[in-house]
């Protein structure tokens, strides 16, 4: 039997920030995935916490380790991941995204927010592969998600690495209010985290760019919904008819889906 290729394109959980420091079982599960991975020339990674109005994609040499939060652990502000970029393999991303007509610009200056190095530090903790990060356009919803990764899916077939990182299910006013003793009923992020592992598992791209439509959860489960674009970039990355395979899955502090996917291409893509 011919071995299944190794993913090129993810879609991980990065959690709370203290996700870097009591990393659990969708921490082990992403250590576990790296052993399994095929050493990337560079990694391109999408962070919900970097929006511009256009495609934006970090050149810089030296990526800045920035602590984009307030009110966690002091031990957090201490960790340092000493990310390498790449502004060769960035041009070849801006290259990408206008052969695809994608409007773009680029920031010398941009490092990795927590979206982006609290889960690179996981999968490469030694800080040793190029990272360019790309930021998302809330405004442009699913479908332009998507299509900004059909522009990347050829990076994918080049030895590239796509980590694109969110969470299934965000709903911060739920977290804060179950973090203050108050009674809620959760049952919805295990719903719609089924619901969107199902569509994945299914290969129904259509739905889920409709999902807001489809899935009566859906509202709940992402209010503002820019922690989800990611997956539409890795499912347009992937291509069509790639396979799914959850890395893990599991609902943490209390309505926060941990759940991420590796896509794999087929062997006719």
């Amino acid at each position: 039997m011919t071995p299944s290729p190794a993913p090129s394109v993810l879609f991980v959980a990065h959690g709370s920030p203290m996700f870097a420091i009591r990393p659990g079982a969708a921490g082990a599960a992403l250590t576990a995935l790296a052993d399994e991975l095929a050493r990337p020339s560079a990694v391109l990674v999408i962070s919900p916490h970097w929006e511009t109005e256009i495609a934006t994609v970090g050149t810089a040499s030296q990526l800045e380790t920035i602590h984009d939060f307030g009110g966690f652990d002091p031990a957090l502000y201490a960790i340092q991941y000493p990310a390498q970029g790449s502004p060769q393999g960035a041009q070849e991303v801006v290259a990408a995204l206008e052969a695809a007509g994608l409007p773009l610009r680029t920031d010398a200056q941009r490092g990795l927010d927590h979206g982006a190095w609290v889960p690179l530090r996981v999968l490469f903790p030694q800080a040793d592969v190029p990272i360019v990060p790309l930021s998302i356009q809330h405004h442009g919803g699913p479908d332009h998600a998507f299509r900004v990764g059909q522009a990347l899916a050829p990076l994918a077939k080049q030895g590239w690495l796509i980590v694109a990182t969110g969470n299934i299910t965000h709903n911060l006013r739920d977290w804060q209010q179950a973090e203050m003793g108050a009674s809620i009923d959760s049952s919805y992020a295990q719903r719609f985290s089924d619901w969107i592992n199902g569509q994945l598992l299914s290969g129904n791209t259509a739905a889920l760019l409709d999902y807001r439509q489809r899935q009566s959860d859906a509202l709940r489960a992402q209010p503002r919904d820019e922690h989800l674009l990611p997956l539409f970039t890795a499912l347009g990355a992937a291509g069509a008819g790639a396979q799914a395979h959850a890395i893990h899955r599991g609902i943490t502090d209390h309505v926060i889906a941990m759940d991420g996917y590796a896509f794999e291409q087929t062997a006719a893509q």
